[in-house]
């Protein structure tokens, strides 16, 4: 037995298309922002990490080719161009520790609705500092 067909349907899909078109536009520029942001943390991450290293170790600081730690952290990333970089020095159980925090100003692509067009991503590494001989204590 074969039904027969009594309306027809031609452009449904064509409507519909057009119905969810914005949406998924929507949906996969809200998908390349979100990417950007994580790979523009993960590359702070990474700055301040190198920042922290040069700063805590003094007999790596000595050989570095950087001249200092902001360039070490700068160098990490040298495709973006960092919006601050502090350091400084804390205690930690005792130990003596020092941290370095990287900020970057980050922009969205394009200017939604429910979507922030700017946003300040912060990163902190906080790291012991290295002994300078191999049995002294730090």
């Amino acid at each position: 037995m074969r039904v027969r067909r009594t309306g027809t349907r031609r452009g449904a899909a064509a409507v519909e298309l057009a119905a969810l078109l914005p949406f998924i536009l929507y949906l996969a520029v809200i998908a390349t922002d979100w990417a950007r942001l994580l790979y523009y943390t993960i590359t702070l991450e990474s700055c301040a990490r190198a920042g922290a290293l040069y700063q805590a170790d003094p007999i790596a600081r000595d050989v570095s080719p950087y001249a200092s730690y902001t360039a070490a952290t700068q160098a990490a990333a040298p495709k973006i161009t960092l919006s601050s970089v502090t350091t400084g020095t804390t205690t930690v159980n005792s130990t003596a520790c020092v941290w370095v925090q990287v900020t970057y100003n980050f922009k969205t692509l394009t200017n939604f609705p429910g979507v922030p067009h700017s946003q300040t991503l912060k990163r902190k590494v906080e790291m012991r500092t290295f002994p300078v001989t191999a049995n002294s204590a730090p």
